[in-house]
């Protein structure tokens, strides 16, 4: 048998335990530093398949690392877990419809991206011991990748400073190798206090946090016209000082989030972005503070792994799509806007996208982007990047054009197609660590190329020293 066959025998053996350990997550639904029950499924998982876990990694109550094997090549593959919130939405619906009102809800798929990575690393554990392949395969529980940046930490720690390659992937409305680099970012949360007062007697007696955040607001939205464009600035008014306007608000706070492509312009940026608030401060007689809430650093592709994982992706194929799934997946895009269609198309080759672009389910493998786009996003994935040569793929887990961070992700989660498309992906991980595990000249030009793409730059943690996740 080929060394594919193996691996997909292996992971269509055990297909019910990963894809109902999946819809166990997409239950669950924790946020970023909160996965407990989360975590603890997983790490169950691991013990069970004969992996040593090491709980609470880098001092985080829901990281972990489960280990197999011994000495080196050492492959890491990266999970994820967490969930966003306001996302609760009922399974397999073709409206939006949520569980709880305002509750989580796993509207990025990482119940998938945790499950299909746990199935990829039970898959090199199997074949190394079928094979008698020496080295170490790790599998990293990665909490709060939306909000928290998980992986910071324990790069921070040093978790990956023995790895010699980083393998994960993300679900996606198509299946590629992401051969790209992305947004390094910043999040902190700006907290004004002022004094109140009566706003009708004694108006002039109360200083107004809430003014201080709008004139905040007001002067970073000034500043977007003197930022480099490639920069993204958000922000959320999370506490306004109160529901009664006879009231001067004595608190109030705005959190931000600040990306650019390279760490120095994130914290350039911050500091400007701080100096306004700053000056808000000053125009409003209060007295501001700032609260860290996560970092990450901008992702450094490579193209060595790339092009291994492509070639694994493409070995295995497509799933075979029935006539439900493609009923399910119409009935999806019939709820999106021709917006998001073509989102879903945009950086593919123009005959790849006009042969998608009237299907509901992506059913081709993309090829490699002959160049490497930034995305506009970000992900703590990029800090191990930083640490060790890393390569990432997509497959199609929801029906085309379905966007990120949606209910129609959510409602997808535990659909069919979501669990093809996830043990799709953990054929072509497993794949590419075992071909890196058997060819150690793989693993020696990643490095090398690796090596190359940071010029000489070592990894400096956005995340402040000493700093840890606010509590939850």
């Amino acid at each position: 048998m080929t060394r594919l066959a193996i691996i997909s025998e292996i992971i269509d053996a055990k297909r019910d335990v990963f894809t109902g350990l999946s819809d166990k997550l997409w239950e669950k639904a924790e946020v970023a530093f909160t996965e407990r029950a989360s975590a603890e499924l997983l790490c169950q998982a691991l013990e069970e398949e004969g992996f040593r876990v090491e709980r609470q990694a880098a001092g985080l109550e829901t990281a972990f690392v489960g280990s197999y094997g011994s000495g080196h090549p050492v492959v890491a593959i990266l999970g994820e877990f967490d969930a966003l919130p306001g996302l609760s939405q009922r399974a397999g619906l073709s409206r939006p419809e949520p569980v709880v009102d305002g509750g989580n809800g796993h509207g990025c798929g990482h119940n998938l991206l945790g499950s299909g990575a746990l199935a990829a690393a039970v898959a090199v554990k199997e074949y190394m011991q079928r094979t008698g392949l020496q080295g170490t395969v790790r599998y990293y529980g990665c909490p709060a990748e939306e909000y928290g940046s998980g992986k910071a930490y324990m790069a921070r720690a040093g978790l990956f400073d023995d790895a010699d390659l980083a393998l994960s992937w993300h679900p996606y409305t198509a299946a590629l190798v992401q051969n790209l680099s992305s947004l390094a970012n910043y999040a902190v949360k700006f907290k004004f206090t002022g004094r109140s007062a009566h706003a009708a007697a004694g108006p002039h007696l109360g200083r107004s946090a809430l003014d201080a955040v709008e004139l905040m607001n007001v002067g970073v939205n000034y500043l977007r016209e003197h930022m480099i464009p490639e920069a993204r600035v958000h922000y959320a008014i999370t506490d306004t000082g109160g529901t009664s306007p006879n009231v001067v608000q004595a608190y109030a706070e705005v959190s931000y989030l600040i990306r650019a492509p390279k760490q120095e312009q994130v914290t350039g940026l911050y500091s400007r972005v701080y100096d306004i608030a700053k000056g808000a401060a000053l125009m409003t007689g209060t007295s501001v503070e700032t609260e860290f809430e996560g970092a990450a650093s901008s992702l450094i592709p490579n193209r060595t792994l790339g092009e291994v994982m492509h070639a694994n992706l493409t070995a295995g194929g497509v799933p075979d799509y029935d006539a439900d799934d493609l009923r399910y997946a119409e009935e999806i895009r019939a709820t999106l806007s021709p917006e998001d269609v073509q989102a879903a198309l945009y950086g593919m080759d123009p005959r790849t996208a006009m042969g998608l672009k009237d299907k509901a389910i992506a059913d081709v493998i993309i090829p490699l982007y002959p160049v490497e786009p930034v995305m506009p996003g970000s992900t703590d994935v990029g800090d191990v990047s930083w640490v060790v040569p890393t390569a990432q793929c997509m497959t199609a887990c929801w029906a085309l054009g379905t966007a990120l961070h949606t209910w129609q992700v959510v409602a997808q989660g535990t659909r069919p197609i979501a669990h093809k498309g996830m043990l799709q992906a953990a054929k072509a991980i497993a794949g590419t660590a075992v071909e890196a595990l058997e060819n150690p000249e793989v693993i020696a030009k990643a490095k090398a190329e690796h090596k190359e793409r940071l010029q000489g730059q070592s990894y400096v943690p956005l995340i402040p020293e000493a700093q840890m996740p606010p509590r939850r």
